[in-house]
């Protein structure tokens, strides 16, 4: 199956917006045992024509992302029934569908919003609950009169719009068109508190030994990601290996965030979350909110960035401060347990420490943090690490590793 896939969007170009559909399509076509064989990005307007024509003369899949808006640089569901010499009809179920989107918002659907409910005449429409532009799936046949044998899918550029529409309607469809896909099994295990190197070191040969396997890994914000694909019963052999050699480190199997399995376990404890921040700014509890559900875990969240509001807010000693400094042990220590106290939780987290580029001693170097878990009847333990490099990446580090104690925490695994 020759898959092509064209990315339209000027500001693609401009690198105004990184292209981040391409990897993630590239990737899902992947797991399935699929290869793209040709990305073309091109700009909004009369480039999307040409760059569709090109493309369905040589392949059995079209994926096209983007153009599908109300503005008059929005061409490609022009494009593909130009193409295709098919009429674009106004769908009435897509009509109804955009005017309860606006209603619910309290905007009425406009003439211009309307050109979204236009189709090309024979495509299955694609909802998308996550915007306004729905999807379309136009199957090779219609393509017959003009010769062609391609089928296409037109899909939305968001990547929150894009991603459900491929998961839900695109990959079901391709192993509609290629049944023996069927039986292929993909699973992502989701590693982090260890390097890419260490985890081929553990895993890699014996894996690659397994016949008609197909391993991989995508780095992650913090976490790498072992791609496992193949006959379902190659991949359960292979996914309990990797159990077996690094067990402790998974965070999940089904594409779950640390953020979210943390939130899923609390629930499943009934129990309460609170963090304290310095050096992260309140990241740490922006990626707890960012679950839906996390209000029934958390309910305090202190970014004390100033020795003061340390002492304020936290209890913390401003003599202790001054002894050992804010990016301590101590310090780190005294932030978790006032946490804990004043909100009331069950664990609190803290976050202390020096994200640079400015700041930093021979003793305390830039990149130096502190990250303390207390929990109600059990130790306080506080973390030493060491994140150097940009202050966002330094940031991303230090929740990861915060959110890291509190799941081994939670799971009984030990917290070195």
């Amino acid at each position: 199956m020759n898959i092509e896939l064209v990315n339209t969007g000027t500001e693609l170009l401009l690198g105004d917006v990184i292209n981040t559909n391409a990897a993630w399509i590239g990737q899902r076509m992947a797991a399935l045992g699929l290869d793209i064989s040709r990305q073309t990005v091109v700009p909004d307007g009369a480039a999307v024509k040409a760059a569709l024509s090109e493309a369905a003369r040589r392949a059995n899949v079209l994926i096209i992302t983007g153009g599908l808006g109300p503005t008059n640089d929005d061409m490609t569901r022009e494009a593909a029934a130009e193409l295709l010499g098919l009429p674009l009809e106004l769908d009435a179920s897509v009509v109804e569908t955009l005017e309860a989107f606006f209603q619910k918002r309290g905007r009425v659907l406009t003439e211009t919003n309307k050109k979204q409910a236009m189709v090309v005449s024979g495509a299955v429409v694609l909802d998308n609950p996550f915007g306004t532009a729905p999807g379309m799936y136009i199957p090779a046949s219609c393509g017959a009169a003009k010769g062609l044998n391609c089928a296409i899918f037109l899909l939305p550029g968001p990547p929150r719009e894009l991603k459900p529409m491929v998961e839900g309607h695109v990959e079901p469809q391709l192993v509609r068109l290629k049944p023996d896909l069927a039986g292929r099994k993909v699973l992502y295990v989701k590693v982090t508190g260890m390097g890419e190197s260490d985890i081929v070191d553990r895993i890699e040969k014996d894996l690659e030994a397994m016949p008609a396997l197909e391993l991989g890994y995508c780095l992650g914000r913090g976490d790498v990601d072992v791609r496992l694909s193949g006959r379902g019963e190659t991949v359960e052999a292979a996914a309990a290996l990797v159990r077996e050699r690094i067990g402790d480190f998974i965070v999940s199997e089904d594409r779950r965030l640390i953020e979210q399995v943390v939130v899923d376990q609390l629930k499943a404890r009934s129990q309460w979350l609170a963090t304290a921040e310095s050096c992260t700014g309140g990241d740490l509890a922006s990626r707890i909110t960012n679950v839906s559900g996390a209000s029934s875990v958390f309910g305090h969240g202190f970014i004390t960035y100033a020795n003061e509001a340390k002492a304020q807010h936290l209890g913390v000693d401003l003599a202790m401060i001054e002894q050992h400094g804010a990016v301590s042990e101590e310090v780190a220590r005294a932030m978790a347990e006032g946490a804990l106290r004043v909100s009331g939780a069950d664990h609190a987290l803290s976050c202390t420490g020096i994200a640079g580029p400015t700041g930093g001693s021979e003793e305390k170097p830039v990149g130096t943090v502190y990250v303390g878990l207390a929990s109600k009847n059990e130790s306080t333990i506080v973390r030493k690490l060491f994140f150097p490099g940009a202050r966002d990446r330094f940031k991303m580090m230090t929740t990861q590793s915060a959110l890291e104690m509190l799941r081994r925490r939670l799971y009984g695994l030990s917290i070195s």
